[in-house]
């Protein structure tokens, strides 16, 4: 059977589908795509890698001919596009399956799934292979700023000085890993509107990342243990010689391993595995193995830091080369990224749209600027936020912000009366440039302002900027 060469993606310029694009071209095929969104940054990307992009779902481009059709998960039934795809019984099939039977099927996988942290710990575990030489593949929901891409094919390496705890040396040809390593972002969110699975029940991981587990996808998942569920398919698919590394601290992850695990374990985040002190010393199994020395904030990043050292180290990165390359870790763009500062008003852009990621990242602010004002800026955007299911843990995620403005349009809920126990210390309106106004009335000298939100925000980044500086 011959190998197909032209894949046509639906919904490409999302992060996934746009990472499974460039590795696919990457990988010697055509690759051509079509979205509802066709405009930059993910366009201009895209097209400068020569893939080629159609604005809508449009049936007249089923005369592209592809060989296969890979579908991305915003596409529903009713899509014209997809439903002539259906009534011709042309050949079609999901980005996670796609990617998992023509890319990661020889390769030692390493995937991070857990309801935060995500992006960080998987750029964060690339960069330590990265920086040993073992020169992995990765595709990951972000742009991590020590690469500069999304997504990338391993390349070729030479026999690598690390030496496995469970492998001979970590090199591109372990045996039966003959593509070498790749790093994976494993989303639980479901694969296609025909597969309602995880998107990470396809990737088959030798190395898996459990780093925490909250209930979020309220469009998706009914309760906590329908997430626990797909957690535990994730955990039956690491094979025996593989390695599940899971956050200590969690019970809801303790529960996903109860139900069954036929692969070593280790633990971070408590004394009987990985963990760190005060004074960013890294112990396993109550020995030192060396200090993070770096400038990220908060607690998260340091619990995935231990994640990270974990599965690098299970790839044959010894610990002082895992740490060594922490030291020069870049965060992921959107993760506290400063966008400037005016009149002594610095003001942040941060991905943070659930509660419990909502306090830690202000209070990964709060200990780097002790007591200076913190001004924070609220998009309750994604879909679980939309549906209010979240809304009443808002007050107590803000506590450790001075003073909080809120996005209120487009919501099925409230927020002015869902944030009212935060009385005058929390502000809401409907319209953005209200929204700018009031934000710069209250900003001073000296001010942080913190904005969260898992999309754009319509701009209001620059749009604050502006006005402050005017």
């Amino acid at each position: 059977m011959t190998k197909p060469t032209h894949i046509h993606i639906l919904g490409i310029c999302g992060t996934f589908m746009g990472g499974i694009a460039a590795i696919a071209k990457q990988a010697g095929y055509r690759v051509t795509g079509c979205d509802a969104n066709v405009y930059p940054p993910m366009s201009t990307q895209l097209e400068a890698q020569g893939i080629e992009l159609i604005e809508g779902f449009g049936v007249e481009q089923l005369a592209l001919k592809p060989d296969v059709f890979v579908i991305g998960n915003v596409v529903s039934r009713g899509n014209p596009l997809m439903e002539e795809i259906l009534n011709r019984n042309l050949s079609y099939t999901s980005g996670p399956q796609w990617l998992a039977q023509n890319i990661l099927h020889d390769k030692w996988v390493l995937g991070v799934a857990g309801t935060h942290g995500k992006t960080t710990t998987t750029s964060m575990l690339a960069w330590i292979l990265e920086h040993a030489g073992l020169n992995p593949g990765f595709l990951i929901g972000g742009v991590p700023q020590n690469f500069g891409i999304s997504a990338r094919l391993p390349s070729p390496q030479p026999s690598g000085e690390a030496t496995s705890q469970s492998t001979k040396p970590a090199s591109g040809q372990v045996a039966g890993y003959p593509g070498g390593f790749f790093v994976i972002e494993a989303d639980e969110y479901d694969t296609a509107f025909f597969d309602k699975r995880s998107k990470f029940v396809h990737y088959h991981p030798r190395t898996a990342v459990l780093n925490n587990l909250e209930f979020d996808h309220a469009d998706i998942f009914t309760d906590l243990v329908a997430i626990e569920t797909q957690f535990h398919h994730l955990v039956r698919t690491v094979p025996g010689n593989g390695l599940v590394v899971c956050n200590g601290r969690e019970e809801s992850i303790g529960r996903v391993i109860k139900r069954g695990c036929w692969t070593p374990v280790e633990k971070f985040g408590c004394h009987d595995g990985w963990n760190i002190d005060t004074n960013e010393q890294v112990t396993l199994d109550g020995k030192v193995q060396g200090t993070l020395q770096w400038d990220l904030m908060g607690e998260h990043n340091r619990m995935n830091a231990l994640a990270a050292l974990a599965a690098a180290r299970h790839a044959g990165v010894p610990v002082a080369k895992g740490l060594a390359a922490l030291n020069e870790f870049k965060n992921v763009k959107r993760r506290m990224e400063a966008r400037g500062t005016v009149n002594g008003i610095t003001v942040y852009d941060d991905f943070a749209h659930h509660p419990t990621a909502i306090a830690t990242t202000v209070e990964g602010l709060r200990r780097k600027v002790g007591k200076a004002r913190i001004l924070a800026v609220l998009e309750p955007r994604s879909n679980t936020m939309k549906l209010g299911v979240m809304k009443n843990a808002l007050p107590a995620s803000l506590t450790q912000a001075d003073l909080t403005f809120c996005y209120g349009a487009n919501l099925g809920w409230d927020a002015a009366e869902a944030l009212a126990p935060m009385g005058s210390k929390a502000v809401v309106k409907d319209d953005l440039n209200a929204l700018v106004e009031a934000i710069a009335a209250s900003a001073k000298p000296g001010d942080h302002v913190l904005v969260m939100s898992n999309g754009g925000f319509g701009g209001i980044h620059d749009k604050l900027l502006k006005r402050l500086a005017g």
